[in-house]
């Protein structure tokens, strides 16, 4: 399987290398466990074949350019300006000119973190269902309005498009890729020889509370009223808080959010919970009740269904995180 991996203006030479690194890893996985899937073959390519400077001014040597297709072309994070979109517009509007003509022709293409941008300007994100890094997602939901980015999401795959979120994300993304290619039994492997979790973690675990909801006082005040005034709330109660129709306040929260009044409420009442479970002293239950749940199981399953993990697994996840490194290292 053909591997090229675009080398921009600002790419992190992090992403490169360690996307290099995880597909020569999976081969030696898969040769060790004689397995009759074809070789992944990586290469890095630029515009014209021409060194590119990375996100602190090192150059990247190159190993070709944008010509032919391959397999997979796969677009890595980059450094981004003040107003969070790519150093250098020309050089991505090139890049995703190719990788629009590659897609057609039948290659896979993946964006990892800003790398997203590429596809966007490809037009490839347009009625797709996607995914960035969290402090991207109104940046992209502006200047792709067609796009549908899903909230939290690590990794979304829709008719041959892959995204995800977050600067190291190019390890879900591998894993994925190999577990697509080769099976998940290999991608399992490689995941423990690489010491990595085969399974990512929602990114609403990492992104400060209240942050999807700031883009507009609608939401910031129906936020509000979930969180602090009335976790029980329903639709239809929410709705009438806000002075307007249940079918009103649904268009609008599909308008900003491509979320139902529901979900809001959903999510809203399982951020509380996060915060409230990383406090000592509270149990399962008595999170559950405080985020206006009165069936524990109920709770239960929508807290898995938004975090990826059960109440009791993100008890001890966070406690792990929480602890200095001298308590961890003994």
């Amino acid at each position: 399987m053909r591997v090229v991996l675009l080398a921009l203006p600002g790419s992190m030479r992090s992403a490169l290398a360690g996307l290099t690194d995880m597909f020569w890893l999976a081969n030696q996985v898969i040769e060790q466990n004689h397995h009759a899937t074809a070789r992944f073959e990586t290469q890095i390519v630029t515009a014209g074949g021409k060194s590119v400077p990375d996100a602190q001014g090192r150059m990247i040597e190159s190993d070709g350019a944008f010509e032919g297709c391959p397999d997979l072309i796969i677009a890595s994070g980059m450094k981004l300006n003040e107003d969070k979109h790519p150093i250098d517009a020309e050089a991505v509007a090139q890049a995703a000119q190719w990788v629009k003509g590659c897609h057609a022709k039948g290659s896979v293409v993946a964006g990892a973190c800003a790398g997203g941008f590429v596809l966007g300007e490809a037009g490839l994100l347009t009625d797709r269902i996607c995914t960035t890094t969290w402090w991207l997602f109104h940046t992209f939901r502006e200047r792709y309005p067609r796009a549908k980015p899903v909230w939290g999401k690590a990794l979304a795959e829709d008719r041959n498009v892959i995204t995800t979120g977050g600067p190291l994300s190019w390890v879900d993304l591998t894993l994925h890729i190999v577990a697509n290619h080769a099976g998940k039994e290999i991608a399992r492997l490689m995941a423990d020889m690489a010491v990595a979790d085969s399974q990512p973690l929602s990114q609403q675990l990492y992104a400060p509370k209240g942050f999807l909801n700031s883009v507009d006082p609608l939401l910031t005040k129906a936020e509000h009223l979930v969180r602090y005034q009335n976790p029980a709330i329903t639709v239809e109660q929410l709705a009438a808080a806000l002075n307007m129709t249940p079918r009103t306040l649904h268009r609008k929260m599909r308008d900003l959010l491509q979320e139902s009044p529901k979900s809001f409420i959903t999510r809203v009442r399982i951020e509380s919970a996060i915060t409230l479970l990383e406090m000592p002293g509270n149990s399962v239950s008595q999170v559950a009740f405080a985020c206006g749940y009165q069936d524990e199981t109920v709770f239960r399953r929508a807290f898995s269904a938004v975090t990826g993990m059960s109440p009791a697994r993100y008890k001890a996840w966070s406690r792990s995180r929480q602890r200095a490194p001298t308590e961890q290292g003994g």
